[in-house]
């Protein structure tokens, strides 16, 4: 039995093996498909016509993601483990709109029945275990973590300031009612996103909402910047880890190491000399 949960172990949660990859393909293939129904039940004419075609196809979908989720709880050494991590937490969201279903197949809320077709929605999650160079971008992420925390504390000063100042300026008269409503227009206007639908009507007002525009500018491509230097580094520091050591198992080299640091062995092997 051990040896079975070990050869499903491999199967599942590795992709190194021949069995592990066709496993992750057909996966990826009925993901896809499931999320393709989602969006096409989403369709008011599709849904009216093919509302019991799509119905059997999301039960069939929530039936095979719940063999999967079994399996994995199955053969993990640590279940509990894996239940409360972010791809267990995942694997339970692709099975739970049927589970709410039953649960609330008498509820009259709308707002219900769209809560339990939409977190099918959250499937998409599950592709990012496919998506190997998806790290780089996490680790990217964590290492700008700080500079985008100071430049997003930064922007919101700089909003709640223009954001008074312009509901000192403009006032309830010309559509800025509040200090929180005029904090959202200088988001708005910040971000040069302008809906449109709160506009300064005062000369003093258009100019501070010029002085927003041009510091929206100015300052729109700083987390751009902060992350793309940190995904670039990621990506080098990756490109230098390679080459196991056969001897000491060690997994990561710099891509010009000849021999291992841990134990000195050689990481190539030696080719035989010619005659």
């Amino acid at each position: 039995m051990d040896n079975w949960r070990q050869r499903l172990y491999a199967i599942i949660f590795h992709t190194d093996t021949p069995a592990g990859q066709r496993f992750d393909n057909w996966l990826l293939l009925v993901i896809l498909a499931s999320l393709v129904v989602v969006m096409l039940d989403s369709v008011d004419a599709y849904h009216q016509q093919y509302a019991g075609l799509f119905d059997g196809l999301e039960w069939a979908f929530t039936l095979m993601f719940a063999i999967e989720y079994g399996l994995r709880l199955y053969c993990s050494p640590k279940p509990l483990r894996y239940a409360f991590s972010f791809f267990g937490l995942v694997d339970l969201l692709a099975v739970m709109p049927a589970i709410l279903a039953l649960i609330f197949a008498d509820a009259q809320y709308l707002m219900i029945v769209r809560v339990v077709r939409m977190i099918r929605i959250f499937r998409v999650l599950k592709l990012r275990q496919y998506l190997s160079q998806a790290n780089f971008l996490l680790t990217a992420l964590r290492g700008s973590r700080q500079k985008v925390t100071v430049f997003l504390v930064s922007v919101s000063t700089l909003v709640t300031v223009f954001g008074a100042l312009m509901y000192v300026i403009e006032g309830p008269v010309n559509g800025f009612t509040s200090i929180p409503t005029s904090i959202y227009w200088a988001v708005v206007t910040l971000t040069t996103v302008g809906y449109g639908d709160i506009t300064p009507q005062t000369p003093a007002g258009q100019m501070l909402s010029t002085l927003v525009m041009i510091t929206g500018y100015s300052i729109i491509a700083v987390p751009t910047g902060i992350f793309t230097a940190e995904l670039a580094s990621a990506i080098r520091g990756g490109e230098h880890l390679k080459h196991a050591c056969p001897n000491c198992q060690k997994a990561e080299h710099e891509q010009t190491a000849a021999f291992c640091n841990r134990c000195g062995q050689a990481l190539y092997p030696q080719q035989p000399p010619r005659d």
